[in-house]
């Protein structure tokens, strides 16, 4: 079955940055759509960045210049640059392809003003 394995979360400073890491299986990495999505507490899913299989990348207007998203498709490994953190970066952080429900435990960034 479709899994995601998400690490690379930690409580950092605002202004500082952290790398996410996420491994899939179960279904064709290298064609995937996949995505990076942020829960808050109290509120509801953010999509924050896309990458399609052909390398077409976008973001949420939140994070646009300070995230970068990447995939290496020979490790089935999707990636999450963060730089500038702000507090309101923080959250769950979970990897998926698009249009599914995250179904990894995520990793959690915090990030202290």
């Amino acid at each position: 079955q479709v899994q995601f394995v998400e690490s690379g979360g930690g409580s950092v400073e605002a202004g500082n940055s952290l790398r996410l890491s996420c491994v899939g299986s179960g279904f064709t990495f290298n064609t995937a759509a996949l995505t990076w999505v942020r829960q808050v507490p109290g509120k509801g899913r953010e999509a924050v960045a896309f990458i399609f299989g052909s390398g077409t990348i976008s973001y949420a207007d939140s994070v646009k210049g300070r995230f970068t998203i990447s995939r290496d498709n020979a490790k089935s490994t999707l990636y999450l640059q963060m730089n500038n953190l702000k507090p309101e970066d923080t959250g769950v952080y979970y990897c998926a392809r698009r249009g599914d429900i995250p179904r990894g435990q995520g990793t959690q960034v915090t990030v202290s003003s």
